[in-house]
């Protein structure tokens, strides 16, 4: 066996379920733990300045920037995929909006065999898990580590108007999308704190790091777990130049997300045999599920031109870059300590539906023009606009994540499969037409001079289904590609997030989602993590 150094518990990937199990496990003085991330330090201004995620979105440094394979169901499209690789994961990168899920995510968690996993189940540690700005109630947390603000009177004044509209067409105003009902229209929560974004990082591992038993490793990339037999025993890894090896004495707990999680475990030899032998990688365990059942929301938006101002005349000129720059640095205010996504909501395209099967955005801030690499968010129009966007809340079309190449360097193949199932195209269609109905009432009328894109001459369903498959694109929710249930022939974990077959060996990330959430999966993501810690600990 190779020497190394030895802890109870190795956590891969210090993302947004690793950082919880880092602070849980680690809670106790007597067991040791070490935390192994593939990216820097968090310590970066726009990592923690709410609006720089459209900087990080370009910024190799902390993000692994990947690209799909051809999407069929896109007309050939790739798609590009912003994934965190820094201390916090995506969380330290996203767009901060702070959505659970609906009631009846979970509750289909559970029937899909995961005992633990419904509704009832996992409300103690949504609550537990968060601060939330008003206070602890039946259905909120007051004194998480993760702090979720109410910015509803900071929002752009053209946020109440889309509210209105949504009113106008018979949706419910929904004051906390995050109590006891998901839908309606409203003001989206954020995951900021006095101005500042709070990451999973900052939420959970800063307050641990000075802990002696907790042993935080940046820049490490991790090459492939190592086993004994069916157990896994330990973890090689790349630090300064060099390979490195530590042994894991209780648990391997692996949550690199749900790209890298299960490109790890098909490095290790974990996986479809065929994956693995075609990768030039020796079997250690034949898991026919890992890399499959991908799945991820995808949106799409439609841009107005608007009589109003909009953020485009704050910070589309160089001086209103720098005095909001200014304001932000010295105050933590302004538009630059918020998100682009300010209102939205969940509503029902149809009839006969049990729960919405659309997520609607609302933008003042629009970005139709930029330079090919930098993310349009940097670079604003010159004129006044706001954007509504939608997104599938449902999703039908499984994908795959597998590697090609057994070098942990050379990024796995992705293929989303979007748009392949005809009930995602209704729903997309659904809700195109759905943000022309909010355009048109009394209250965005009033503002908006013209619509951008498509353009009115777009208006067939033929032609509307064409600039879908043309513009829609992911909105960066991947998980279920190491999934959650009891057959170990179609999933990967068990309700216990153990891997079937195997010993000394959890996966805690997105990957194990059974079925992606109704709406942004960050949320749940920290729950899962605040959940597997006590699964790990109520094992000693």
């Amino acid at each position: 066996m190779k020497q190394g150094l030895s802890y109870d518990y190795i956590i891969i990937g210090a993302g947004s379920a690793g950082c919880v199990l880092a602070n849980r496990l680690s809670a106790d003085a007597s067991r040791s733990v070490l935390l192994l991330e593939a990216g820097p330090s968090d310590k970066r201004f726009y990592v923690q300045m709410p609006i720089g995620y459209g900087k990080t979105f370009y910024q190799s440094k902390v993000n692994w920037m990947y690209t799909s394979q051809a999407n069929v169901g896109l007309n050939g499209r790739t798609s590009y995929w912003p994934r965190g690789k820094t201390l916090g994961g995506s969380s330290s990168i996203n767009a901060m909006v702070y959505v659970r899920g609906h009631q009846q995510d979970f509750d289909d968690w559970e029937r899909a065999g995961n005992s633990g996993w419904s509704y009832d189940d996992v409300l103690p540690y949504f609550k537990r898990m968060e601060s939330w700005q008003h206070g602890d109630t039946e259905f909120r947390g007051g004194d998480g580590p993760l702090n979720v603000s109410d910015v509803s009177a900071k929002l752009h004044p053209l946020c109440k108007q889309f509210v209105a509209a949504g009113q106008a067409l018979g949706f419910d105003y929904n004051a906390d999308m995050n109590g006891e009902n998901q839908e309606g229209v409203g003001y989206y929560q954020l995951t900021t704190h006095q101005g500042q974004r709070m990451s999973a990082a900052r939420a959970y591992l800063k307050p641990a790091r000075n802990r002696p038993n907790l042993t935080v490793i940046c820049n490490a990339s991790v090459a492939r777990i190592v086993f004994s037999g069916k157990r896994a025993v330990g973890v090689e890894y790349h630090h300064q130049h060099k390979i490195h090896y530590a042994k894991a004495t209780k648990e391997i707990i692996l949550s690199a997300g749900a790209v890298n999680s299960p490109q790890l475990l098909q490095l290790s030899g974990v996986g479809p045999s065929h994956i693995l032998q075609k990768a030039g990688v020796e079997q250690v365990h034949q898991s026919p599920a890992v890399g499959q059942h991908l799945q991820d929301h995808i949106g799409h938006s439609y841009f107005y031109r608007s009589s109003q101002a909009t953020l485009n005349q704050q910070l589309h000129p160089w001086w209103g870059k720098l005095w909001q720059g200014v304001r932000y640095v010295l105050t933590r205010g302004g538009p630059l300590s918020l998100s682009i996504n300010q209102a939205g909501g969940f509503v029902h395209t149809r009839k006969g539906l049990d729960r919405p099967n659309i997520q609607l955005y609302f933008s003042p801030l629009s970005y139709t023009k930029a330079p090919l690499g930098e993310r349009p968010m940097m670079n604003p129009d010159p004129f006044p606009a706001y954007v509504l966007g939608v997104s599938n809340c449902r999703v039908r079309s499984e994908g795959e994540i597998n590697i090609t190449s057994n070098d942990p360097r050379k990024p796995p193949a992705i293929e989303p499969n979007y748009l392949t199932h005809k009930d995602e195209v209704q729903d997309l269609l659904d809700g195109v037409k759905l943000i022309r109905k909010l355009a048109g009432t009394s209250p965005l009328q009033a503002i908006t001079l013209d619509e951008m894109r498509p353009g009115v001459e777009c208006k067939t369903d033929a032609q509307l289904i064409e600039d879908i498959r043309n513009n829609a694109d992911t909105v960066f929710h991947p998980c279920g590609t190491c999934r959650m249930g009891p057959d170990p022939l179609d999933n990967v974990v068990d309700s216990e997030l153990k891997v079937h077959g195997l010993q000394g060996l959890r996966v805690v990330d997105a990957s194990i989602f059974p079925n992606v959430v109704c709406g942004n999966i960050n949320a749940a993501t920290i729950m899962v993590g605040e959940k597997a810690a006590d699964l790990i600990l109520s094992d000693l």
